[in-house]
């Protein structure tokens, strides 16, 4: 049933998108969580990228692997600041900054989408620290200058 779940929805993603962004996870280390780690085993997750893998290529799509300590959690989607006491016990983001309140999950999936498309546009992989562009003009781009 798993993987047959698993199959459904890999063709369905990658039917449905030119570009898919995951985070690359420590399976092994998460999995010394014992309250969690039954739950953990049961996803297959390093089954479920290897299909999305495989059937990316057929399809002519695009998989990209954020790395694992891009704080993705830990820095508001809206303006880039950074929360560095966040726990694993905070379901929801708060920043401090900006004011932006959202769940922490959807939080990080902002930015690894974000940090996905920089690491898609630009060829490059996506590693610590910011993303800067090489060159900012003032100049909106598509703006006539």
């Amino acid at each position: 049933m798993r993987r047959d779940f698993q199959q459904q929805l890999s063709t369905r993603l990658i039917r449905e998108n030119q570009v898919i962004c995951l985070e690359t996870l420590a399976v092994k280390n998460m999995l010394k969580n014992h309250c969690l780690a039954k739950a953990i085993q049961d996803v297959g997750w390093s089954e479920f990228v290897r299909q999305l893998e495989y059937k990316a290529a057929w399809y002519g799509r695009t998989v990209v692997k954020i790395d694992r300590w891009t704080p993705s959690s830990k820095t508001c989607h809206c303006c880039g600041w950074k929360k560095e006491d966040l726990t694993l016990a905070d379901r929801v983001f708060v920043c401090e900054d900006c004011g932006n309140v959202t769940d922490r999950d959807y939080n990080a999936a902002c930015n690894i989408l974000a940090a996905g498309r920089v690491a898609s546009a630009c060829g490059g992989v996506v590693r610590r620290g910011r993303v800067k562009a090489p060159h900012a003009d003032a100049v909106e781009a598509g703006s006539p200058s």
